[in-house]
């Protein structure tokens, strides 16, 4: 059985390791910008430049979500509800390469908004413009 104080010195460690691994598995930096799950299409190629190719992969059916608010201020939030229906969204791979000392990243747009960040290699120096 562990002591009281070790109890009381257990509780902060788990409770700050589980928020230091609880950030998102898709979020990327370009510079000191935070890139993450949800943002839309343009406001990544806004914050990190343009991609080094973007490639059409096909399309995928998701279910529509309607946000309705809970309660009767908005500052109670809301909830999300099925919407009856699936829809149709345009999926779009896009490869960022941030040089040959960093990874490059494949990041894949549902709908245009983020879905899925993965690594993919190590970058190379952009071709010099003659």
């Amino acid at each position: 059985m562990l002591s009281d104080a070790r109890k009381i010195v257990s509780v902060p460690v788990i409770l700050g390791t589980l928020l230091l691994a609880s950030e998102s598995a898709w979020a990327l930096r370009c510079g000191n910008r935070l890139i993450q799950e949800g943002m839309h299409e343009a406001r990544v190629i806004e914050l990190c430049g343009d991609p080094v190719s973007t490639r059409q992969v096909g399309y995928v059916l998701r279910p529509y979500i309607i946000r309705q608010p809970v309660g009767i201020s908005v500052s109670q939030g809301s909830r999300h509800v099925y919407g009856g229906y699936h829809q149709e969204l345009n999926v779009t791979e896009m490869l960022f390469n941030f040089g040959p000392h960093k990874l490059m990243r494949l990041i894949r747009f549902e709908g245009g908004r983020l879905t899925d960040i993965r690594t993919a290699g190590y970058g190379h120096r952009k071709p010099k413009k003659q």
